[in-house]
Parts: C-alpha cells; sequence; structure tokens
C-alpha cells in the first residue's frame, strides 16, 4: 500500500516483466480523497512492445494512512480524451464564473 501521493502509481509487474508503464501523472485534487490522471502504456506480448498511450483517472481514499483506490475511469483512445477536452473547454468557455 502507497503512503504518499508521489508512491502512486499504475506501474504493474508480472513474471518480472513491466506490462503497465506509467509514462507520466498528474495530481487533480488532493486530500482524504485523491484524484490523480496517469498516462502509461500496455505490454503487447504479441508485438513485443509497448502500445499506444492509454488514460486513466484514479480515485484514492486515505485510510490509516494508507491511500486505497475507490475507483477509475479508463479513457480508450486519444479520440476519446480529445473528445473529453473539446467537451470540458466548451463548458468552461460558456460559464465565465468558471
Amino acid at each position: 500500500m502507497s503512503t504518499t501521493i508521489e508512491e502512486l502509481t499504475v506501474n504493474y509487474e508480472e513474471d518480472g516483466q513491466l506490462v503497465v508503464k506509467e509514462l507520466d501523472k498528474s495530481v487533480l485534487s488532493k486530500g482524504a480523497w485523491t484524484t490523480i490522471l496517469f498516462r502509461y502504456q500496455q505490454w503487447d506480448p504479441k508485438t513485443e512492445d509497448y502500445g499506444a498511450d492509454k488514460y486513466v483517472v484514479k480515485r484514492y481514499k486515505k485510510t490509516n494512512g494508507e491511500y486505497r483506490a475507490q475507483s477509475k475511469f479508463n479513457i480508450s483512445s486519444a479520440d476519446q480524451a480529445r473528445k473529453i477536452i473539446e467537451a470540458l473547454q466548451g463548458w468552461l468557455d460558456e460559464d465565465p464564473t468558471a
């Protein structure tokens, strides 16, 4: 278990192979509930290489000094990521108080 935000990662190793490789992360919120956006790549045994960049938003709850994953949302493609950005930007542009 992770006790600091810096220790939270999506890196995942299986049989000595790094199957999920974290490329970057952005902490969206901190506190008892922490939200992090991760950028990562997944190992493809067929090509013996990492695939295209993927993204996941994960929520963690800090309990007894340890962060525990509570939920996640996988962004399935770069196209979906762009659509999320466009929708959010449109809403923010509509609301001058945002």
